[in-house]
C-alpha cells in the first residue's frame, strides 16, 4: 500500500508543468490593445514600455530601432517581438524617414483605427504583457532586453495562424470577441517564451534555461509537484537517469544554482504568494511547505528574501 502511494504520488509530480507553474505565480497575463495599417513612406516614435511589450507584423515588412541597439532590424510578415526593457524604439518604412510621436497619431484618431498613408502596405497588431507587482519579477527578471522571433524560425509556426485569428477577433466584432482575444494574446506570449527557449544561442543560466533542459525535466517535475517533500540529490538524479555528480553539474550550468537550493527558492516563491494573499498562519504555512518548525522556516525565508515571513507580510499589506 506503501509502495502504491508513493508511485501515485510521484505519478501525479510527473504530470506538473513547472513553466505553466510559474506564469500563474506571476500572473502574466497577456493583451492586444492595438494596432495600426499604412502605405508609403511612414516612421512612429513610441514612448518606453511601462509594461512588457509585443507586436507582430501581419502584412508587409518594417524597420524596428530600439533605443540603445547599435542595430535596426527588419520585421517582415509574420515576425512577432517582446520587448520587456523601458526603451523607447521607433517602427518605420524606412529608416530615412523622420518619425513622429505615435502617442499623438494615436490619440488624434480616438476609437477608430489608425491609418498611415493609403493603408495598402503594411498591418501591425500590438499589446501588452501584465505581471505581478511582487513576483511577476520573478519572470521579468531572467528575460533578456527584447526578443525577436521571425517567422520564418521553426519555432514561429503556430504564429501565423494566431496573427490571423488576433486580426478577426478584433475586426468582425463576434460576441465573445474581447476574452477570444484575450485568449490568443496569452498563447502568442507563452508561444514567444517557447521560441525563446528554443533559441540556438544559449541562455543565461537560469530557472528559465532549466526549464528549456529536456534532460533535467524529469526532476523540475518532481520538485513542482511535491516542494514539500525532503527530495535528495540522489532521488532527483535517479529520475533523470544521470549519476549524482553529472546531475547536479547539469543543473548548476543550467539553473544558476544547486538542485535542493532552487528547491528551497521554489517554496519560498509560494510562501510569498501565500504570506501576500493568504491569512495562513506561518506555523501552518512553514508545515505545507516541508519545515519542521516554523523557526527553521522562517530564518529559511529570511535568508532567500531579507524579511521574516511576518514583516513580509506586513510590507505586503501596506503596499
Amino acid at each position: 500500500m506503501l509502495e502504491r502511494a508513493h508511485w501515485l504520488r510521484e505519478s501525479t509530480a510527473m504530470n506538473i508543468d513547472p513553466f505553466s507553474e510559474i506564469l500563474r505565480l506571476t500572473n502574466a497575463t497577456s493583451l492586444t490593445t492595438g494596432g495600426f495599417s499604412a502605405g508609403g513612406h511612414w516612421a512612429l516614435r513610441f514612448p518606453a514600455p511601462d509594461k512588457i511589450k509585443f507586436f507582430a507584423v501581419v502584412k508587409g515588412h518594417c524597420w524596428v530601432q530600439i533605443d540603445g541597439e547599435a542595430q535596426a532590424v527588419r520585421f517582415d510578415t509574420g515576425d512577432v517581438g517582446l520587448l520587456t526593457a523601458r526603451r523607447s524604439f521607433v517602427l518605420a518604412s524606412d529608416l530615412d524617414t523622420e518619425p513622429v510621436d505615435a502617442m499623438s497619431v494615436f490619440s488624434a484618431s480616438g476609437p477608430s483605427p489608425v491609418v498611415l498613408g493609403d493603408a495598402n502596405d503594411f498591418t501591425h497588431i500590438g499589446g501588452h504583457v501584465l505581471l505581478d507587482p511582487g513576483s511577476g519579477r520573478l519572470l521579468a527578471d531572467v528575460l533578456p532586453a527584447w526578443i525577436h522571433v521571425p517567422a520564418a524560425s521553426t519555432q514561429a509556426s503556430n504564429f501565423r495562424w494566431l496573427l490571423d485569428q488576433l486580426v478577426a477577433e478584433r475586426s468582425t466584432g463576434q460576441p465573445g470577441a474581447q476574452l477570444a482575444s484575450a485568449q490568443l494574446s496569452q498563447l502568442l506570449f507563452i508561444q514567444i517564451l517557447r521560441a525563446h527557449l528554443q533559441t540556438a544561442t544559449p541562455l543565461p543560466a537560469s530557472w528559465l534555461r532549466a526549464l528549456g533542459a529536456p534532460r533535467l525535466a524529469p526532476a523540475l517535475r518532481l520538485m513542482h509537484g511535491d516542494p514539500a517533500r525532503a527530495w535528495h540529490l540522489e532521488e532527483l538524479a535517479q529520475a533523470c537517469a544521470m549519476s549524482r555528480t553529472t546531475f547536479a553539474l547539469h543543473f548548476r550550468t543550467a539553473a544558476g544554482v544547486a538542485p535542493l537550493t532552487y528547491l528551497t527558492e521554489w517554496r519560498m516563491r509560494l510562501a510569498e504568494r501565500a504570506l501576500r494573499e493568504e491569512n495562513t498562519s506561518v506555523a501552518v504555512l512553514a508545515g505545507s511547505l516541508g519545515y519542521g518548525s516554523e523557526s527553521a522556516f522562517s530564518n529559511a525565508f529570511k535568508r532567500v528574501t531579507g524579511l521574516s515571513p511576518t514583516a513580509f507580510r506586513s510590507a505586503a499589506t501596506a503596499g
